[in-house]
């Protein structure tokens, strides 16, 4: 039995000062189904993050995981590029 593949996304940090946990920032297009005009749309997850290693301004790379808290159900996967 094999168990379904796990969503991933990528986004900006935009909050670290929560012990073990981080606040990402998804940024998506889409196109509008009527109208065909491109939206913007932000998404804010909290993630677990278990050596509080990234920082404010990092683009890093989320995965979905089991519900770890109240409000936690993505994990930290890796860093993609730290902030300048």
């Amino acid at each position: 039995m094999e168990r379904n593949l796990r969503k991933e996304r990528i986004g900006t940090v935009v909050g670290n000062k929560m012990d073990k946990t981080a606040t990402i920032s998804v940024y998506r297009k889409f196109k509008h189904p009527k109208y065909g005009k491109f939206i913007g749309r932000t998404s804010k997850f909290s993630v677990h993050d278990e050596k509080n290693e990234c920082g404010m301004g990092d683009t890093v790379k989320i995965m979905e995981t089991r519900p770890l808290s109240k409000n936690k159900r993505w994990r930290l996967v890796e860093i993609i590029e730290r902030a300048k």
